[in-house]
């Protein structure tokens, strides 16, 4: 081994290599005993296709370029395809029209040009139609969420089955056709504050009748109704605090399955998003989160025993079944995120396909780096965790008694989480000889209800608070060199990031992506899903302008005396660039080392290759020279 500091290790983990092959596993979709799945693939700009997993074991792209399957609606999107005997019905990035590609056919579309978005539909084939939500923008910005009817014979925007409410997701229709289950909620709040469930009759001439809430309210979040083979509804609650499985009995009362101090569910930033899925009539497929650690389990529906699977994966989402397998999407700490089909008997795993088929060579597993879980100590007596990613390299060592430099990382949302799952982007560090921290501040999902309700008018204070704290505590604890402890974050994060580096000076650099810098320019101008969410996490707005003010990291910017380079999208509509380019020039108006790249074409989360690739490589070079003052490897 050779000694190098860290910071300067040679790596075989490059920018390109990321870039190269790795792809997003966006979501699975199952028709009949029929396999298919979303990949964002950055090589083609970031579109996303939808492929088939063909009987033989081979895969077929399905959509055609220039064709991308991604929705608008909510600006996070998800659920932009719904599959149903062979045809595909997806959203079209470009225009937001609804297509319908029928095999062996090209798209044609089923709502005009020009018109709204749609997402999140299920096939009606009784009555030869979509059900999904609409999304109206009107010119004078005025935005509209309902439940529509497309019919599939002929072009029109949709009729509309349910309205009234701010916005609408998760349409289930009964195995016979006859009820129609959907979520609801309205601001202020989110649908991990509150969300109603409600299930309606079809009526004859296809309207809903006699609908009636089944369970929710503004202090509970439903997430992810389905019925059961037998017509059984189930979804998820919090109502314990925690997001458990229930099912209506014959009254239609909801029922406990299996009462857990663990997550059946997940912050529904986006549509299509699946925890569970049916085995059998009354057998269910399920993951959950426990620990900061999530499993695969069969749960027995009426006796509410929970069997794990024994498997070595650690994340899992978008969990279906067919043929009696159990199909999803799994990452683990030494194993990227993939698609695959699980024997529920037997925990026995074929993989499908992998988001990064080069981590799998045995010559590059050698470099990667596995998360310790930690518990923090933090404000008020509470606790905060994270995952401390060492640095590790085969080939290099470094001085003895020398502490490496650290990156504390923050997820966004701000209610979203760290993820388990080996990141490419996370290896591309730790290989170079610096420590990850990817921290799970209070307001984190998958700790119950109560850590997710820490945050609540708390943003920008326990979140700081704990990733500050985070790397106080790595730093005596000799995992991190004190001196060069950086920060990083993206959109939610980004402001944590900012927040952070004007609060104190744990931190002697930072980059933000698309992150906010002037909370009250955010409450003005950003997009409906979350325009009231500041209401939560700040407080009414302008009715605490004064709060908003104090809490934006652009009123403070003269605090910042570190480093900082900024990365933003030029066609974001979450976080417009006009948030960064704010905090640039207040910066550079005092002489503080700035980097500023904005991409064109990207909107919140970029997904060209060469933009990720530049991205990557900047924010290491802008610490090497500035912060961690390392001369770099190759």
């Amino acid at each position: 081994m050779e000694t190098l500091p860290y910071g300067a290790w040679r790596s075989p983990i490059t920018s390109d290599l990321i870039v190269a092959e790795s792809i997003g596993l966006v979501d699975v979709l199952i028709d009949g005993d029929d396999l298919y799945w979303i990949e964002s693939r950055p090589g083609e700009g970031g579109r996303h296709v939808v492929v088939r997993r063909r009987a033989d074991g081979g895969t077929v792209d399905l959509t055609p370029a220039p064709f991308s399957a991604r929705t608008r609606v909510h600006e996070y999107g998800g659920g932009a395809v719904t599959v149903s005997h062979g045809a595909v019905y997806f959203t079209n990035f470009a225009d937001q029209v609804l297509y319908v590609q029928r095999p062996g056919a090209a798209p044609a579309a089923l709502t005009p040009k020009g018109g709204p978005r749609y997402a999140d539909g299920v096939i009606d084939e009784r009555r030869r139609r979509w059900i999904g939500v609409r999304e109206e923008h009107a010119a004078d910005g005025t935005v509209v969420n309902t439940l529509v009817a497309v019919e599939l014979d002929r072009i029109g925007p949709g009729r509309v089955l349910a309205q009234g409410h701010d916005f609408y997701s998760s349409p289930r229709l009964s195995p016979d056709g006859g009820r129609l289950a959907f979520l609801c909620w309205d601001h202020p709040n989110m649908p991990w504050v509150g969300t109603e469930l409600w299930v309606a009759e079809i009526a004859a001439d296809g309207t809903l009748a006699a609908p009636r809430r089944v369970a929710g309210g503004a202090a509970e979040s439903i997430f992810q109704p389905e019925w059961s083979p037998a017509g059984v509804l189930h979804f998820v609650s919090d109502r314990s605090s925690w997001w458990n499985l229930y099912r209506c009995d014959g009254a239609g009362n909801p029922q406990p399955l299996c009462p857990r101090a663990a997550e059946f569910g997940q912050a529904q930033w986006s549509f299509g998003q699946s925890t569970y899925a049916f085995l059998g009539a009354d057998e269910i497929a399920c993951s959950y989160r426990e620990g900061g650690q999530a499993r695969l389990a069969r749960l027995a529906a009426g006796t509410g025993r929970l069997t794990p699977i024994p498997l070595a994966y650690t994340e899992f989402g978008a969990v279906r079944v067919a043929g009696g397998q159990i199909i999803c999407r799994a990452g683990a700490p030494l194993d990227p995120s993939a698609i695959i089909r699980v024997n529920p008997e037997t925990g026995a795993v074929e993989i499908l396909r992998q988001s990064a088929p080069t981590a799998a060579d045995p010559g590059l597993r050698r470099y990667f780096s596995a998360p310790q879980h930690l518990a923090v100590a933090t404000g008020a007596g509470e606790t905060a965790y994270a995952n401390y990613y060492a640095p590790h390299n085969p080939d290099h060592a470094a001085p003895s008694g020398e502490c490496p430099p650290m990156i504390v990382k923050c997820h966004g949302g701000p209610t979203s989480s760290a993820s388990s799952s080996l990141g490419l982007g996370i290896q591309y560090w730790t290989s170079r000889g610096i420590a990850v921290l990817d921290v799970d501040y209070r307001g984190s999902t998958g700790y119950g209800r109560t850590y997710r309700d820490r945050l609540a008018g708390q943003w920008g204070v326990v979140d700081v608070e704990d990733c500050q704290n985070a790397a106080r505590q790595t730093a005596r604890d000799g995992l991190a060199d004190p001196a060069r402890i950086v920060i990083s974050g993206g959109s939610a994060g980004g402001y944590t990031v900012l927040a952070a580096l004007a609060g104190g000076d744990v931190f002697k650099g930072g980059a933000s992506y698309y992150g906010v810098s002037d909370i009250a320019a955010l409450a003005r101008d950003t997009h409906k899903f979350e325009s009231r969410y500041l209401d939560w996490l700040i407080g009414p707005y302008p009715a605490e302008a004064e709060l908003y003010r104090q809490r934006s990291p652009l009123t403070h910017a003269d605090r910042i005396a570190c480093p900082v380079i900024f990365f933003q999208g030029e066609d974001d509509r979450v976080v417009p660039p006009n948030q960064t380019e704010m905090m640039v020039e207040a910066l550079r108006r005092r002489g503080i080392p700035v980097g500023y790249l904005l991409f064109a074409g990207e909107s919140h989360g970029f997904r060209r290759a060469e933009n990720i690739k530049r991205a990557l490589d900047a924010e290491l070079y802008f610490y090497a020279a500035l912060v961690f003052r390392t001369r770099l490897g190759f």
